[in-house]
């Protein structure tokens, strides 16, 4: 039944929006005034982005919160620095479970169920830190405020890319990445006027609003017509194109492209075997591995040592400093990332990231080899660590995440998207972990095997990764086969 015929007075309760729609002659109410603001196709949708967007500013703010309170919880706790570095690590080993349970949990109740479900241990996380007396709330805490970033890292990119036109999707899309950023910066930002513990209590507000933000938005078009809702499908469609636009032609493509999928159908790890599987899964995976392996979590840990011997009196300026550049170079690629392409962003990203870390690498070898103490190798560190995070925003930062959300089969996405995004996060992990003891044994080495990790990146990009600018999704994925 096509969403205009339907009768006036016909009413259909929407599943999964909380929202009530009514059919025909383009009227329809969204939770009372709510249809005037998505009247518009673009408004509808960029407004949809924001609301989930509050999920990757959680993100940010969870990755960002240990930088500034490390000096204050280490001397109110009386910690160690081993048992706070654990703090610190938690938050990948619970985005790593997360990442597990994300794809599954995005099939069986839908894109906003799944992040309802992330909001809420992320708000438990923040109270449980904010009244620490000892480290087995901090662990707990922190422990699920990264489960829910894991399924906020899979979810967010995937709902966004699905409800997305396709002149928009890059655009769009790297508002996940931007959202992050943000996140971040704040953390860096608060965190320099208030205590840990007030910080912790800020970190709840991005999940507490995106609650009742989800009651606003539609469901995922794509996973409703996947799990069968024809009707609750046709109407999320038309909501987020707008109410005077034909949705005729998308709808019939996403039909067909979901034609041969049932909601209960069982895909096992053996279907990954197929090229129309595997080849986007690999990639999916490549370019999110590759990410990590840059070492760009690692520096950002270690940026302060960095800054300190660059001569710096105040780490927590430079670092927030860092924190503001990376925010605007992302805005610069959400703004460029239609118009240049995917492809090429990343190559020109990579690059960056390559040369970059080779002016790193030459810095501390040369400082290695002088035997006087001398500011400028400090400062080389500096500039290449500063071109190193413009060079990261500029693509490799968000185009993995998009790329992943725009490939992958609508039939496979809950189990390739968890085996991707757990990828992520176990390099990331990785890479976390034995960045000081790698600084420790070299630091010229470390910075030289990172840079090569970012030359292979160029390769990867430039021989397997595909442009995806301008093509529908069901074009995409379909090119796979």
């Amino acid at each position: 039944m096509s969403f205009r015929d339907e009768s006036e007075e016909q009413k259909k309760p929407f599943l999964h929006t909380g929202s009530w729609y009514r059919m025909g002659s383009r009227q329809s109410s969204i939770m009372g005034s709510s249809a005037q603001i998505i009247r518009d196709g673009s408004i509808s949708v960029l407004f949809c982005v924001l609301i989930v967007a509050l999920g990757p500013i959680q993100f940010g703010f969870t990755c960002g919160y240990s930088s500034p309170t490390q000096a204050e919880i280490v001397k109110d706790l009386q910690l160690s620095v081993s048992e706070f570095s654990v703090f610190g690590s938690l938050s990948n080993v619970g985005a790593m479970i997360g990442a597990i349970a994300s794809g599954q949990i995005s099939e069986y109740i839908g894109r906003k169920g799944s992040l309802m479900i992330a909001a809420i241990p992320n708000i438990i996380g923040w109270l449980a830190i904010s009244f620490a007396k000892d480290v087995s709330f901090l662990y707990m805490g922190r422990l699920l405020e990264g489960f829910g970033v894991g399924i906020i890292s899979y979810t967010v990119p995937v709902y966004i890319a699905e409800i997305s036109p396709q002149n928009m999707r890059g655009s769009l899309g790297s508002v996940n990445q931007l959202a992050v950023t943000t996140g971040i910066m704040l953390a860096y930002l608060l965190g320099l006027f208030v205590n840990w513990r007030i910080l912790a209590v800020l970190g709840i507000l991005p999940c507490t609003i995106l609650i009742p933000g989800l009651f606003f938005i539609p469901e995922s078009p794509r996973w409703l017509a996947k799990m069968g809702m024809t009707e609750e499908f046709e109407a999320s469609l038309q909501v987020l194109r707008g109410f005077d636009t034909d949705i005729s032609i998308e709808v019939n493509e996403i039909k067909r492209s979901v034609a041969s999928t049932s909601k209960r159908t069982t895909i096992r790890f053996s279907d990954l075997k197929r090229k129309r599987y595997w080849f986007p899964l690999t990639i999916g995976i490549g370019l999110l591995v590759l990410q990590q392996l840059s070492g760009i979590n690692g520096v950002f840990f270690y940026s302060s040592n960095i800054f300190e011997s660059a001569g710096l009196s105040s780490s927590n300026v430079a670092t927030l400093g860092l924190g503001v550049i990376q925010v605007l170079a992302t805005g610069i690629t959400t703004w460029l990332v239609d118009k240049a392409g995917r492809k090429l962003l990343l190559i020109i990203s990579s690059t960056g990231m390559t040369l970059s870390l080779l002016l790193v690498a030459i810095a501390f070898y040369l400082e290695d080899l002088v035997s006087e103490d001398s500011s400028i190798f400090g400062i080389l560190s500096l500039v290449g660590l500063v071109a190193l995070v413009i060079s990261f925003s500029l693509g490799v930062g968000a185009i993995p995440w998009l790329i992943m959300s725009e490939i992958l089969p609508v039939n496979i996405k809950g189990l390739a998207g968890s085996i991707a995004t757990l990828a992520n996060w176990l390099t990331s992990w990785a890479i976390t972990m034995t960045a000081n003891l790698l600084l420790t044994w070299s630091s010229g080495g470390t910075f030289t095997i990172y840079t090569l990790v970012s030359a292979f990146t160029v390769v990867f990009v430039s021989l397997w990764v595909p442009e995806t600018k301008g093509r529908t999704l069901e074009e995409i994925q379909s090119s796979f086969r």
